[in-house]
């Protein structure tokens, strides 16, 4: 019992519940794709960097704000890996980051150039539209594929300082990263498809679950994520990322 304390004691500790509540992997997961993407398109080393930063804390905002607006009924279906809600860190504490996060985030965006910072931080603000409207509704996808489509953009337009930075990605791409956000929205809600459907939700994540089952939705859902990946892959190497 004396190992187990201090590892929890760690993972509730007010700077890993900051940590946890920024939904990591996801950021991590986003950034490195964004990453790669423009590694594959020619940017240069910094510039990768300078996107996997970027997006990092964009979507750290993203978390901190979905967990912020969700905490109460989090706490009320008692959620686990929801630090905001279990009361491991203060909501105040949470909201001064994540403000101080947005003004980390602006120039950030901007130092990719004008044009691509506005469609990144564009996206931020549908990302975070998403958190409180249409999340009930069949058409919570709709924030999701907005935000996506413009990471396209955010790359093509990108370039140290906006230097380059003059084309606009291919409308094949665009369409495509907008169906890959609605794949990514189906994903994350499925954890918490349960307490959904108590809270009377009806998002299109539950309405294709109660159609196809949690299980069979999920591997769909990841097949769906898989073959669109490739496809991006396949458009960029033929018809080209930017036009």
């Amino acid at each position: 019992m004396a190992s187990i304390t201090p590892r929890y004691q760690l993972r509730t500790s007010p700077p890993m519940a900051l940590v946890l509540s920024a939904h990591p992997k996801l950021a991590v997961t986003t950034a490195a794709a964004l990453a790669v993407t423009a590694a594959l398109i020619g940017r240069s080393s910094r510039e990768v960097l300078l996107v996997f930063g970027t997006v990092v804390v964009g979507q750290a905002i993203l978390g901190w704000h979905n967990d912020l607006v969700d905490r109460k009924r989090d706490a009320h279906h008692d959620r686990e890996g929801k630090p905001i809600a279990a009361g491991h860190i203060d909501a105040g504490s949470v909201v001064f980051v994540m403000f101080c996060a947005i003004l980390l985030v602006i120039p950030m965006a901007v130092a990719s150039g004008t044009t691509a910072g506005a469609c990144y931080l564009i996206s931020l603000v549908f990302g975070l539209l998403g958190n409180v409207v249409f999340r009930s509704s069949v058409l919570s996808f709709v924030p999701w594929a907005l935000s996506y489509a413009l990471y396209p953009a955010f790359l093509t337009f990108g370039g140290w300082g906006g230097v380059g930075a003059d084309s606009a990605p291919q409308p094949v791409i665009v369409g495509l990263a907008a169906l890959l956000g609605i794949g990514v929205h189906v994903l994350v809600s499925l954890p918490g498809l349960v307490a959904d459907h108590a809270d009377g939700i009806r998002s299109l994540p539950l309405r294709l679950a109660v159609r196809t089952g949690a299980s069979r939705l999920l591997a769909s859902t990841l097949g769906f994520i898989g073959a669109l990946a490739l496809v991006i892959l396949i458009a960029g190497q033929t018809v080209g990322f930017r036009s």
